[in-house]
């Protein structure tokens, strides 16, 4: 079997593509537990998702993990499963899809736009191919986390990079660090919460909450924390909020290790006993609602905060297909694309230089066979 991957069909003349990767995170493919547990196995076992070392984690794993968690995880997926499918898949989708739509107004030099996730469906891999195939010569990507991690960001860099390592004809690449304090992103997120507060009203406290990393990444030069807090005071600043306004958390805990502070079910719990009469809640660092959003946070976080004595809460979705999110999106990718993409190209020119170079190339042909 050859090592490296078939390149895709290409012909002198043919119209060179810039392309621009969507990267998110992933879903299974059915809310079941036989779809989960390959998606869970691929997830779980990514090093930069699990630090624990390989010989005490592969046994956790696949004797206690894999057996029990399948089960439970899709009766959490079931729970927000859509007639469309996944929810983070179908916003996805939908996002690439208006992307394009926005960028065509914006750009006549061709491009392309693919979405790819790390682990599950649409794979890294089809999206690579779906654009190599469309003779992108140039790749800009962007994985859909405000905030830099090294286990969101950077695992979707190196699924790419994997990629890469068995393709003959590389394309060009650049990539998207994070947008954590890109004016725009913020800018999306405070109209979001503004759109919902005109219509219900203002809460006591507005809680930011954010993916939870355990704190050893944090000590070992991870910058996430601190990208987080950043976001939070920028959007705080952006809803003119005080201090006592709103707070930071992280959600999603994982285990006995110690994680990044405060931890989002005991802000709640907190709230909840104060007496508080509202709350609203938002994640600004994901771009699509999914499982941990809906269940975790929409469903979970109102039980831990009421039965502790709170009042109302309310869930503030994902930016989603918000409008704004999207402008920002094409905006961000714009600022990235600079030199690859221009706004003098001309169809007319691009046909007569591929006949042109259609004809060199039959030239040295017919002068080879002589």
């Amino acid at each position: 079997m050859a090592y490296f991957n078939q390149e895709p069909n290409y012909s002198h003349g043919d119209q060179l593509k810039v392309g621009i990767l969507l990267a998110n995170l992933g879903t299974p493919d059915a809310p079941t537990a036989k779809a989960l547990r390959p998606y869970l196995q691929q997830f779980l076992m990514d090093r930069r998702v699990v630090e624990i070392p390989r010989f005490i984690w592969c046994w956790i794993l696949h004797c206690i993990i894999l057996v029990i968690r399948p089960k439970k995880s899709a009766e959490k997926y079931a729970q927000v499963w859509t007639d469309a499918g996944s929810p983070l898949l179908v916003h996805a989708q939908n996002q690439c899809r208006l992307l394009n739509e926005t960028l065509a107004k914006k750009i006549p030099s061709p491009y392309a736009v693919a979405l790819g996730m790390s682990y599950g469906n649409p794979s890294m891999q089809s999206a690579m191919d779906a654009l190599r195939a469309q003779h992108c010569d140039r790749i800009l990507v962007m994985p859909l986390y405000p905030q830099y991690a090294a286990s969101s960001t950077a695992s979707a860099m190196d699924a790419v990079y994997r990629i890469l390592l068995k393709t003959r004809n590389q394309p060009a690449l650049r990539s998207i660090r994070g947008y954590h304090d890109h004016p725009d992103y913020i800018a999306a997120l405070a109209a979001s919460v503004q759109a919902h507060w005109q219509v219900h009203g203002q809460p006591s406290v507005l809680v930011m909450s954010f993916h939870g990393v355990p704190k050893a990444h944090l000590n070992n030069g991870d910058p996430y924390h601190c990208l987080c807090h950043k976001t939070g005071r920028l959007l705080a600043e952006a809803l003119q909020l005080s201090k006592t306004q709103y707070t930071v958390a992280f959600q999603s805990r994982f285990g006995k290790q110690e994680w990044l502070k405060p931890y989002l079910a005991s802000t709640l719990a907190d709230l909840g006993t104060a007496k508080t009469a509202r709350i609203d809640i938002i994640c600004p660092g994901f771009s699509s609602d999914c499982l941990e959003t809906l269940e975790e946070i929409a469903m979970e976080g109102m039980h831990i905060f009421q039965s502790h004595g709170g009042g109302d809460y309310h869930y503030i979705p994902a930016l989603n297909e918000n409008p704004a999110w999207i402008e920002a999106m094409s905006n961000i990718v714009l600022e990235n694309l600079q030199g690859w993409v221009s706004k003098k190209w001309h169809k007319k020119d691009a046909l007569a230089a591929a006949k042109l170079t259609q004809s060199r190339a039959q030239a040295m042909l017919d002068a080879a066979a002589k």
